[in-house]
């Protein structure tokens, strides 16, 4: 973290196909080794085969399960006279949108499909009907959260 002031948050240019950011950072989080064109790739098709499997437009599917699966509460770490509580704290929506990515990569990584394109249309499809591994991470988060609702009042 810098002493001096706040570090100004970088703008990323809209996607080619559907001109939008949020895709972009969608993009980027699955890009791994600076290896963008090859994530395009894998993004484009998986808005394929959603359309295909689907019907819908594989846009409208992704931003269905994104906002499925962003949370609204998680836990942090606070430490108060020798003891450390997880205290639930509200999460900005930058930050959801970011876990909401993360999830929904990670969990389609380690989905037994055959090609990456297959799986991460698998995870947003069941991200969109609100069922799947990343919607149960979101659930167990606020299961969490939830949980520990006696220590919000440690809440900084």
């Amino acid at each position: 973290m810098p002493r001096r002031r706040r570090v100004p948050k970088r703008k990323v240019l809209p996607d080619p196909v559907y001109h939008q950011e949020i895709v972009t950072k969608f993009i980027n989080g699955l890009m791994k080794g600076g290896k963008r064109s090859l994530a395009e790739d894998i993004f484009y098709s998986a808005m394929d085969i959603i359309e295909k499997r689907t019907g819908d437009k594989g846009i409208d599917v992704f931003h269905k399960a994104i906002e499925n699966v962003k949370p609204i509460i998680e836990v942090k770490s606070r430490r108060v006279g020798g003891a450390t509580y997880q205290v639930p704290v509200e999460i900005p929506s930058n930050r959801r949108a970011a876990l909401a990515f993360r999830w929904v990569i990670n969990f389609s990584r380690a989905r037994s499909e055959k090609t990456m394109a297959e799986r991460l249309a698998g995870e947003l499809i069941d991200a969109s009907k609100k069922e799947g591994t990343s919607i149960k991470k979101r659930e167990d988060v606020h299961k969490m959260a939830e949980a520990n609702k006696a220590f919000a009042h440690f809440r900084w």
